[in-house]
């Protein structure tokens, strides 16, 4: 290859994100290097490229992708996370210099990414780890993207991300978000947010399709107002669009002949497993990955639900506006356990996280772009990453207007026996936030009780036993 045609950054795996991302890459005016298992899809790509193939270089193997770039080099991985990412690090390592930079775009777990960059700096060679969230159109058009990594390889990287990353009121969506594991972790979080809003909408979707009889197009039609106000979100529009949408086959609505069976890859089961250990509450999330669980299990809910006793007949759901606000109020409240936990591991991990910064560069390009991340920026910008943002003055004043309809939902919901498990876990961390006297102080109790484990007293310091009484 001639010195004129030396690729600026390689990328390895050419599936659907991959291929995408090289297209955007090259569209931007990168040299693009391309290697993946199968030989052929480099192939296939630059024949699909059409004038962006100039820019696309197939290389073969990782040996003829590394002698492919220039130096210091940078290689893009964009294959699936755990081993394929292990293996391939480990034959790079073998074939990068001193400078050379890995970043793995993939959604790994934050805790493999730190470990993978400690033993890589021994080296010389940098690992980056890169959250990348908008699915292939934001892969090709601009995503997203969320570096974990050093300061120079920020330094290095951001000429080939920025021109390919999303932006709002031309603010690029790309940002160093911290060191090591931070952009995977704070990528993780985001795809837990991710859960929540889709379990949320997919729930209010439950109340008007088996509360009001609404057939498709009509609830497609509704979410679609709701999308030109305070909603207004991609997934929103996508739900619309999905209702709306008819099957080619039958003719029916497209969503009435999908088995209602959702899956998952364990992002959102990842940020719960991370709230637990940093004692955060992450309610919202852990109920719509617990509500994904328990979807798969259709030969279990069609035999309950002709055994299992139903809900109180002769209920009525809320008018339709009311259900727009719970859902509004229920958005707000996953979204301030998602930066909560945010900003727990950021002190945990000393990674010292621009909250405000996350929610700006969430704004345009990644799945959960919405109207609603505007006010959080702002109400963040506003009160520094120290404040809760429940009590921020902007969203507190949000909630008053909607909290009300959220209870109103939740009741007629239950009473109906109609699922809301994500709507109802967010109301009882609200109401939970409200008690300034929980009911902790009787746990403590019942443990001091059965395996004397002392408690606090609200009257003086110390550790203290209680004398209780014992039947018997």
């Amino acid at each position: 290859m001639r010195e004129a045609e030396i690729a600026e950054i390689g990328l390895l795996g050419l599936g659907t994100m991959g291929g995408a991302l090289a297209l955007n890459l090259a569209e931007r005016g990168t040299r693009v290097a391309l290697s993946d298992i199968d030989p052929d899809r480099a192939a296939g790509l630059v024949a699909r490229a059409g004038p962006l193939a100039e820019r696309l270089h197939p290389a073969g193997d990782l040996a003829a992708l590394v002698d492919a770039l220039a130096t210091p080099r940078v290689v893009l991985l964009t294959i699936p996370s755990g081993d394929p990412v292990a293996q391939a690090t480990a034959r790079l390592a073998e074939l990068l210099a001193p400078g050379d930079i890995i970043v793995d775009a993939g959604n790994s777990d934050f805790r493999d990414t730190m470990r993978r960059e400690a033993e890589l700096a021994e080296r010389g060679i940098a690992f980056v780890g890169l959250g990348v969230s908008g699915g292939a159109e934001g892969a090709r058009h601009g995503p997203s993207m969320m570096l974990g990594g050093s300061a120079a390889a920020w330094d290095r990287l951001r000429p080939l991300l920025q021109p390919a990353a999303a932006r709002f009121r031309g603010d690029p969506c790309l940002a160093r978000v911290g060191p090591d594991g931070a952009g995977h972790f704070v990528k993780t979080v985001h795809n837990g947010i991710e859960y929540a809003d889709m379990q949320m909408i997919a729930e209010i979707y439950g109340l008007l399709r088996d509360g009001t009889g609404w057939p498709a197009p009509r609830i497609g039609r509704q979410f679609a107002q709701w999308g030109e106000g305070r909603l207004s979100s991609f997934l929103i529009e996508a739900t619309a669009a999905a209702l709306r949408s008819n099957d080619p086959e039958t003719g029916h609505p497209m969503v009435d002949v999908i088995h209602d069976s959702a899956g998952q890859k364990g992002t959102g089961r990842w940020t719960v497993i991370e709230a637990q250990r940093l004692g955060q509450s992450a309610s919202t999330i852990e109920a719509a990955v617990g509500a994904r669980a328990w979807s798969a299990d259709k030969g279990l809910r069609e035999v309950a639900a002709e055994r299992l006793p139903r809900g109180r007949p002769g209920g009525a759901l809320p008018p339709v506006e009311r259900l727009g606000r719970a859902l509004l109020a229920g958005r707000i409240l996953s979204h301030a356990q998602g930066f909560a936990l945010l900003g727990a591991a950021s002190q945990a991990h000393g990674w010292s996280l621009d909250l405000a910064r996350i929610a700006e560069i969430w704004r345009a390009g990644c799945i959960i772009r919405s109207a609603l991340l505007d006010d959080l920026a702002g109400a963040l910008r506003a009160g520094g990453s120290d404040m809760p943002l429940i009590l921020a003055p902007e969203l507190w004043a949000l909630l008053t207007e909607s909290v009300a309809e959220l209870r109103e939902t939740v009741t007629a919901a239950m009473s109906l026996g109609l699922p809301v498990p994500a709507l109802a876990a967010a109301l009882s961390w609200y109401d939970s936030l409200r008690q300034a006297r929980g009911t902790a102080n009787l746990i403590q109790a019942q443990r001091d009780f059965f395996g004397q484990h002392g408690f606090a007293r609200t009257d003086r310091d110390g550790v203290f036993h209680g004398h209780w009484r014992r039947e018997g």
